[in-house]
């Protein structure tokens, strides 16, 4: 025993163990073929020519040659240089806070976007701003830090019971992510003197006037790499299974406790200073790979130097390519379009073993007579739509509407509560398709990226069209939502619709689509502030024309569904199964899938798309013991339709004589039904 002990605690045996540990990490990440030292050097030469190409073709002031001479000059040393120093600075701290997290969370898709640090920073942030901006200005960081450590203590107490899964850990930062969105969203119109330049900050602009940012991130990025290099070998033993860690001495949860808290306060650190630069803790490491790094020392070296290299490219290409002295696009909305496509490359290599993506064992009852309950329930959508209509607070209290009272308030309250419950009742039967097309109990519209679809669609045609019109508004989110649905489907057909790789494959769809959104919000225009809205999910202006199309949809959307039953009784027993029953599966998929885009585009445009009721309308339905897909799907229609009737009633009164907008309200709502449904070991089937 005293010999093993000497050997255990000998160089050598320790350095055979760090060698497992990484070669153990790197079987779920990207491995090139063979060592290469030409990827590091194409990176290198890519700055170089970037900021030469930024030089030589960068606007020159107009005007008299000497004073147009000492304003270039100026633009150069106090504005130019400047930046480019701050990229390279804010990207080697994200590339050094990514690193750091996937190592200490043993997660190739770990990183401040998919924790929910950025979106946790930026909510504190928002809120600082709109409530006291004076103390926003004094302890920004310190602010930012805060917003970011609880966002992401959440996401790992949620994924804890599951030891931190990689699939568990993006589900639940995505669910964070919506709903400190949904928070940022209602504070910015609440406060919107105060608070709408928030999405050009948001958005990661990196522009500069003096090098007072460079000259404070500097210090806390040294202060992070040497900090770093002492816990090399730390990091390195955290690569082992927790049992092997544990026997060579770690204590594993201070050691993840200061690695945790050092990576949140690179990313807040950054994310006060410039705005929130999406996805680049995941790029860098990801990059850094593919230039050969592979022990730990090599890692923590590369991962700040690619980092730094990729955000200082992406920076001077959208100088490059703006006009005149505007950029293309803010630098860190920019970058965050690689996030999707680099979440579907490292996809394969993520392996999960989330109970939260399987079909529980256990459903909370069976009923034996579905059709009364099913008529309890009506009768309780009504009474619900008769409180939203008669009941509300005035200046000198309650009011029951009544009689006249009732008739002259109609024309005001009845369009908006159609609109409400009919885009409740497609959200619903909408995310009641997917779950049963992909198999999947925790899929939905706003999960897997068919709502921001239909915000990407949204986008391009603001940008295409000025101002759209409604017909043209519904269209291009129809097709969003529907390129969306199948680029998603395409992606987790290729692995047989694995529960974990169509999570997955939605959260890198929905990212690609969400950095496009917040490209245009930060342009600060009509555009901007109708996505705002859109986003916002009001239906405080809706008329005749809203509740019209809210009823009419739904009624020709849902319908056909009745008559699909048999397709959504097979289709989730998979592929295999559903040809043995003689069903095709591709036919199928695309004719529902047709539906549920066309169902979300047209809700989403009336409430947003960040609500949550197609995802909480099926669980209840099945909470409630219905069985078979004709009953699940009316339930699941009268129970969306009542999630968001009431939501908009309570919008009106909560915060009474001023209003939530219902889409944020309802996702205020359903986003802790969510987080407790994550936390639980099973899900409902």
């Amino acid at each position: 025993m005293e010999r093993y002990r000497q050997r255990v605690a000998s160089p050598n045996f320790l350095l055979k163990e760090f060698q497992v540990s990484e070669a153990a990490e790197d079987s779920l990440t990207i491995r090139p073929a063979r060592r290469s030292i030409l990827p590091a050097l194409a990176l290198g030469l890519a700055c170089i020519l970037s900021f030469g190409a930024l030089l030589s073709l960068r606007p020159h002031v107009p005007g008299d040659a000497p004073i147009a001479r000492s304003l270039d000059e100026v633009l150069l040393w106090n504005s130019l240089l400047p930046r480019a120093a701050v990229a390279v600075i804010a990207g080697a701290a994200l590339g050094l806070a990514g690193a750091l997290l996937q190592r200490v969370l043993r997660n190739p898709i770990a990183d401040a976007s998919t924790l929910g640090i950025a979106s946790g920073a930026q909510l504190a942030l928002t809120l600082a701003l709109s409530f006291s901006p004076v103390v926003a200005g004094v302890s920004r960081e310190l602010t930012a830090f805060s917003g970011g450590l609880l966002a992401v203590t959440i996401v790992l107490a949620l994924s804890w019971r599951r030891g931190l899964d990689p699939v568990t850990v993006a589900v639940s930062g995505m669910i964070v992510g919506l709903i400190t969105a949904s928070l940022s969203v209602t504070l910015i119109l609440a406060r919107g003197e105060y608070a709408l330049s928030i999405n050009i900050w948001g958005a990661g602009a990196l522009n500069q006037q003096d090098w007072s940012v460079a000259l404070s991130l500097a210090p806390r990025l040294l202060v992070g790499i040497l900090l770093a290099a002492l816990l090399t070998k730390p990091l390195a033993v955290l690569a082992l299974d927790d049992a092997s860690a544990r026997s060579l001495g770690l204590v594993l949860l201070w050691v993840r406790l200061a690695i945790l808290v050092l990576s949140v306060w690179l990313s807040a650190s950054v994310t006060a200073a410039v705005g929130v630069i999406g996805f680049l803790g995941l790029a860098a490491p990801a990059t850094a790979r593919i230039c050969g790094a592979r022990t730990t020392g090599q890692f923590m070296m590369a991962a700040p130097l690619t980092g730094a290299a990729i955000l200082f490219i992406g920076d001077c290409l959208t100088q490059i390519l703006g006009a005149g002295f505007s950029d293309l696009a803010p630098t860190g909305a920019a970058i965050a379009l690689l996030g999707g496509p680099l979440l579907l490359v490292l996809l394969p290599r993520v392996h999960g073993v989330s109970n939260a993506t399987q079909a529980g064992s256990a459903v909370a009852r069976h009923l034996r007579r579905p059709a009364t309950t099913l008529c309890i329930m009506a009768a309780g959508v009504i009474l619900v739509l008769a409180l939203a209509l008669t009941v509300s607070p005035t200046l000198d209290g309650w009011s029951v509407a009544t009689g006249s009272l009732l008739f002259e308030l109609l024309p005001f309250r009845l369009p908006r509560i159609l609109a409400a419950g009919g885009a409740g009742a497609m959200l619903g039967a909408a995310g009641f398709v997917i779950q049963r097309v992909t198999g999947n109990p925790i899929a939905s519209p706003e999960v897997l990226g068919v709502s921001s679809g239909g915000g990407a669609g949204l986008t391009l045609a603001l940008l295409l069209t000025g101002m759209p019109s409604g017909f043209i508004m519904l269209v291009s989110t129809a097709s969003g939502s529907l390129l969306a649905f199948l680029l998603m489907m395409a992606i987790a057909g290729k692995s047989g619709f694995s529960s974990e790789r169509l999570l997955l494959a939605g959260i890198a769809v929905s990212a690609f689509c969400m950095a496009i959104v917040t490209i245009m919000l930060a342009q600060g225009d009509m555009r901007s502030y109708v996505l705002l809205n859109w986003m916002a999910g009001s239906t405080s202006g809706a008329g005749s024309f809203e509740a019209w199309s809210s009823i009419l949809s739904l009624v020709v959307l849902t319908a056909p569904l009745f008559f699909m039953t048999r397709w959504l009784t097979i289709l989730p027993l998979g592929v295999g199964l559903s040809r043995g029953l003689g069903v095709g599966v591709v036919r199928p998929r695309f004719i529902l899938a047709v539906f549920a885009a066309l169902m979300t585009a047209v809700a989403s445009l009336l409430v947003g798309p960040l609500s949550l009721t197609g995802l909480i309308a099926p669980h209840l339905a099945r909470l409630l013991g219905f069985r078979t897909p004709q009953h699940q799907l009316v339930a699941t229609i009268m129970l969306g339709a009542g999630i968001l009737v009431c939501a908009d009633w309570l919008a009106r009164i909560v915060i009474y004589p001023y209003q939530v907008p219902v889409g944020l309200f309802a996702a205020l709502i359903g986003g802790p039904y969510l987080l407790w449904l994550l936390g639980r070991k099973e899900t409902v089937a």
